[in-house]
């Protein structure tokens, strides 16, 4: 066996997993929660974190995207409330709405034995093990990262890393309202626009328990059996007000 992946299975295996189900936040809070636990992550190394959120309307620009990928003007910007937020993870151009599953594996990736395509590949890897659940096949592509249906995203990826410590990850349609995801492209311009679970299924989808699948197939792609649940944190000290989420078509 490879001792590099012996150790990384071992070091996995021993590793404790402390996963927030948060409900809505504002983007602004997941981010700090994330630089608080990438601190304690990078000191420790023993341990890793997953976030688990969804967003208010806003847009977010990594390092790929650039304004073009933005198909409205100022005014029609002004007009839907979409803030847009310049970041520093790889990938393009995002619309986060509610209806999202934003995904924020906070993970020391050296202990874990994986390189950032290896990483991708896995992060990937868990939510096509989702959408299989629900006889949907997903499929990721080399050139963006993300996972397709057809030709339209479901899920897209882009990540950042401090200290080999990684941040931000992956944000997967559930059932957002997909009108305005025509506004808005992840690759390119000329891109296909954000498809979604439910569209996919042609069926109403439990939020509830996909977010419980997706961390039981992280655990098992990652190689991990320790975890913690928990539902806050005290780095949160701007959430966005929770409450029922209206029925999308």
């Amino acid at each position: 066996m490879n001792r590099s992946l012996s150790y990384s299975r071992e070091a996995a295996g021993e590793a404790s997993l402390q996963v927030y189900l948060l409900g809505s936040i504002d983007f602004e809070s997941a981010l700090a929660l994330q630089r608080r636990l990438i601190y304690q992550v990078a000191g420790e190394r023993s341990g890793a974190a997953l976030v688990l959120c969804e967003h208010p309307a806003l847009i977010t620009v990594g390092r790929q995207g650039s304004r073009s990928h933005i198909l409205c003007d100022s005014e029609e910007l002004r007009a839907r409330r979409w803030k847009v937020r310049w970041v520093n993870r790889g990938g393009g151009c995002l619309l986060h709405q509610p209806g999202q599953l934003a995904v924020y594996p906070i993970l020391p990736l050296d202990r874990f034995g994986l390189g950032l395509r290896s990483y991708l590949d896995r992060l990937h890897d868990v939510v096509i093990a989702v959408l299989g659940e629900y006889r949907i096949a997903g499929a990721a592509r080399a050139n963006v990262p993300g996972v397709w249906v057809g030709d339209r995203p479901i899920a897209v990826t882009g990540v950042a890393v401090r200290d080999w410590v990684s941040y931000y990850g992956t944000v997967f349609n559930l059932n957002p309202y997909l009108e305005p995801f025509r506004r808005v492209r992840w690759g390119s311009p000329t891109q296909e626009p954000m498809t979604s679970l439910q569209r996919e299924r042609r069926g109403a989808v439990r939020p509830a328990l996909i977010r419980e699948r997706f961390v039981e197939h992280f655990c098992a792609g990652f190689g991990i059996s320790k975890i913690s649940l928990f539902s806050d944190h005290p780095a949160l000290l701007r959430q966005a007000p929770s409450g029922p989420v209206p029925a999308r078509s």
